[in-house]
C-alpha cells in the first residue's frame, strides 16, 4: 500500500469523523431553542447569528414539528388500512410533507437567509397532502386530524413566506 493511500484514508477519516461531530451539534441545537412560550429565563428566544425569534416563527416551527408528527404517524394508520390509502403516491406524498417540514423547521432555527423559499414549498407540500388525505378521510378521524395538521402548517409556512418577501 503507497503512503499516498494511507495520507488520503486518514484524511478522509479524520474529516469523516468532524462532520460527524458537526452534525450531532446541529442535531442538539433545536433543543437549546426549545422552551416554553418561547422564552428561556425570560429572554426572547434568539435565532443563530443573535436575530430575535418572533412569535410567528416560533409558532410556524411548533406546527412544523407537529405536521411532521403527524404525518409520520398517520403513514402507519395507512398502511394498516390499506387499500387506496396505503397507495404508493400517498404514501409517498405522506413523507415528503413529513421531510419537507423537518428541513422547514431547520432553515427556520438556523435563520437562513432562504427560509421564506423553503417555508412556501413546505406551505405547498402541506396543502398538497391535506387535499389528499381530503379525499379519502371518510369518518376516519386520523386522517381528519392530520389533514387540520397540515393546513395549520400551511398557513403558517405560507404566512412566515410573505413576511420575508414583504
Amino acid at each position: 500500500m503507497s503512503d499516498n493511500n494511507t495520507i488520503g484514508r486518514r484524511s478522509f477519516l479524520s474529516t469523516g469523523v468532524s462532520l460527524v461531530a458537526a452534525g450531532v451539534s446541529f442535531m442538539t441545537l433545536p433543543k437549546a431553542y426549545a422552551s416554553s412560550g418561547g422564552e428561556s429565563d425570560g429572554q426572547p428566544m434568539l435565532a443563530p447569528g443573535g436575530h430575535h425569534m418572533d412569535e410567528e416563527m416560533q409558532k410556524c416551527i411548533q406546527l412544523c414539528r407537529d405536521c411532521h408528527a403527524m404525518c409520520t404517524q398517520t403513514i402507519a394508520h395507512c398502511l394498516k388500512l390499506g387499500g387506496r390509502h396505503a397507495a404508493p403516491e400517498h404514501i409517498r406524498l405522506f413523507l415528503d410533507c413529513a421531510q419537507i417540514c423537518t428541513t422547514t423547521v431547520d432553515y427556520m432555527l438556523r435563520g437562513s437567509a432562504v427560509h421564506d423559499r423553503v417555508c412556501r414549498l413546505c406551505a405547498d407540500l402541506c396543502m398538497q397532502c391535506g387535499k389528499d388525505c381530503e379525499q379519502m378521510a371518510g369518518d376516519d378521524q386520523m386522517v381528519k386530524q392530520c389533514i387540520e395538521t397540515c393546513r395549520k402548517c400551511a398557513e403558517s409556512c405560507e404566512r412566515m413566506a410573505s413576511q420575508a418577501a414583504a
